[in-house]
């Protein structure tokens, strides 16, 4: 184990913050209309981590906490870390009965929460949690809502503190939070990440995105997920000012914008398109000249709408990442548009044609850039790099890495290969540029008539036909050919869908037949081409993150079809 001197704590920002933001704003909150300044901010973590430490709560004991987004929220994190604590966030669109098993999951000795989501202090006080000895309410003067005599109050002052040191403690393997995943693949996994893997991806975001102590950065994205937490501790690092909404609005997001002259936040897919299709309904709209960086993440970014992002925020640098809960946030980036440079104008759903060494079954995808320069990525038998592409499992290694999966009996987990690899659970490939390129996921791979098809793939290419606004693509079980690529379609506006058997006569038409063509032309192998298209006429399911719910919607197409007569 490392000195203590040498050691990395994410608590370290709090100096940084006393030296660049000591007497100036630089916590807002959108909710209450109040400000903190950055001395105020830093006696109030240590104010509070001396007053959870008097209660017994220290090195190794978990905290779950549920509240929207806020300067309070941060407060807690950094106080129970201070203690050596494992605060885990929890999600606060989860229902009573995902929430009960998260939290007995972790086992955590108290529960903090805002006024947002008091009611989880009932529901998940109710005894049937056996670990959870006290819950909080967070805010302005933080109390106990249950649990032994605290004197929480007493303990927690707001006025300047005598000896405002600042002293480390980290808890075991030092682990610095428990992150659940989004829940796309099944139940969400709580994820043990350390106090460096936090760091190290702040510098990568700090360097790569340009975050400096200039910025004026607005929390879009829940503080429950990865790429809210990750990039709130690189803007804490640098000394930036934080302008919170409790959860994502649209119209409060445009509105705050323009008050604060933001300058810097970050996106998923669905943000954009909500934004976007405000802005289709509002006057001219010119608060977006103050944004320079957006970063986006949740998934890629089409033409349509990098196009609608550009308009938005003419002078913005538009950084697409990829990444997962499992390695602390970002594993790649891309920029998509940088206004400095004109040369830089890509998509993320851009095509590679005639890839060599692959055959008549070539596999394309979707570019996701380059890893910074700590992250190590290789593809599941081509570790050594050989000059010829090979498309498999995508593997990544180094200091960025989850510690484990949470649990009681510290198991490792399944998804760690030979050599300390970790298997991300995509598909895909790295190009001679070091760019890596995203097939699809392994688990959402849809065999149909003995061949492989990622759905990723195949969405890409629907979603370049002018047609269509959004697609997923899933596999139907099929006695004949074991799953029916199928494709769930929603088309834009002023786009008309018709029946096979009707010769289209106007140019904003769309069919299976006309989707199965484009398909072709874009030299989709047959076997991927969809035999089904469904026409969705509500807005596809996603998790709080902007991520799709791709079982979901396969269960609501079989339960469709199921009462159609096959046409096969």
């Amino acid at each position: 184990m490392a000195e203590e001197h040498s050691r990395g704590h994410i608590g370290q920002c709090l100096s940084r913050i006393l030296a660049r933001r000591g007497d100036a704003a630089a916590f807002v909150s959108l909710e209450s209309g109040a400000a903190r300044t950055g001395a105020e901010f830093v006696n109030g973590v240590l104010s509070l981590s001396r007053a959870i430490s008097s209660l017994g709560i220290g090195k190794g004991h978990v905290v779950a906490i549920a509240a929207f987004n806020s300067d309070w929220f941060l407060e807690w994190i950094l106080a129970l870390t201070l203690v050596g604590g494992i605060p885990a966030p929890l999600n606060y669109r989860w229902s009573k009965e995902e929430a009960r098993e998260a939290v007995a999951g972790v086992e955590p000795v108290a529960l903090v929460v805002d006024e947002g989501c008091r009611r989880w202090a009932s529901e998940l006080g109710d005894g049937s949690v056996t670990s959870l000895q006290w819950c909080f309410l967070m805010g302005e003067a933080p109390r106990c809502l249950y649990g032994p005599d605290s004197g929480l109050e007493q303990y927690v002052l707001r006025e300047p503190m005598d000896d405002p040191t600042i002293h480390y403690i980290w808890a075991p393997e030092d682990i610095a939070l428990i992150c659940f995943t989004s829940g796309t693949t099944g139940r969400p996994k709580g994820v043990a990440l350390s106090h460096m893997s936090l760091i190290i991806q702040s510098y990568a975001k700090i360097a790569i995105v340009g975050y400096t102590e200039d910025d004026i950065y607005l929390h879009t994205a829940p503080l429950c997920h990865i790429g809210g937490i990750s990039s709130a501790i690189a803007l804490l690092m640098v000394g930036g000012c934080h302008v919170f909404q409790p959860k994502f609005d649209a119209r409060l997001t445009l509105q705050s914008i323009e008050e604060f002259q933001v300058t810097s936040l970050i996106t998923v897919p669905t943000m954009i398109s909500s934004l976007a299709s405000l802005m289709r309904k509002e006057d001219e709209w010119a608060g977006g000249k103050s944004v320079i960086k957006v970063l986006n993440g949740g998934g890629s970014l089409s033409h349509d709408l990098i196009s609608a992002a550009v308009l938005m925020f003419p002078r913005a640098k538009l950084i697409s990442a990829y990444g997962m809960t499992e390695a602390c946030s970002s594993l790649t980036f891309t920029t998509l548009h940088d206004p400095s440079s004109p040369l830089v104008e890509t998509t993320s759903s851009e095509k590679v044609q005639g890839t060599p060494g692959f055959g008549p079954h070539e596999f394309k995808g979707i570019c996701v850039g380059m890893p910074p320069i700590h992250v190590e990525l290789c593809i599941e038998g081509n570790i050594a790099r050989s000059s010829c592409p090979v498309v498999g499992r995508i593997l990544s290694r180094g200091p960025h890495l989850m510690v484990r999966y949470w649990s009681s009996d510290k198991v490792k987990a399944p998804n760690w290969v030979k050599g300390g690899w970790l298997d991300t659970g995509e598909i895909g490939w790295i190009d001679g540029n070091g760019q890596l390129w995203l097939v699809g996921r392994n688990n959402s791979r849809i065999k149909s008539g003995g061949e492989n098809v990622y759905p990723e793939e195949v969405e890409a290419v629907l979603l370049q036909h002018p047609g269509v606004s959004s697609v997923i693509v899933v596999g139907i079980p099929d006695n004949h050919f074991s799953e029916v690529v199928t494709a769930c379609i929603r088309i834009k506006e002023g786009w008309k869908w018709v029946d096979n058997g009707y010769t289209p006569r106007e140019s904003n038409q769309l069919s299976s037949k006309i989707l199965q063509t484009h398909c072709r032309e874009m030299r989709l192998s047959s076997f991927k081409v969809p035999r089904i298209f469904m026409l969705w006429d509500k807005r596809f399911p996603c998790t709080s993150s902007g991520k799709l719910k791709r079982a979901e919607v396969r269960n609501e197409a079989i339960s469709y079809l199921r009462f159609l007569p096959s046409s096969l």
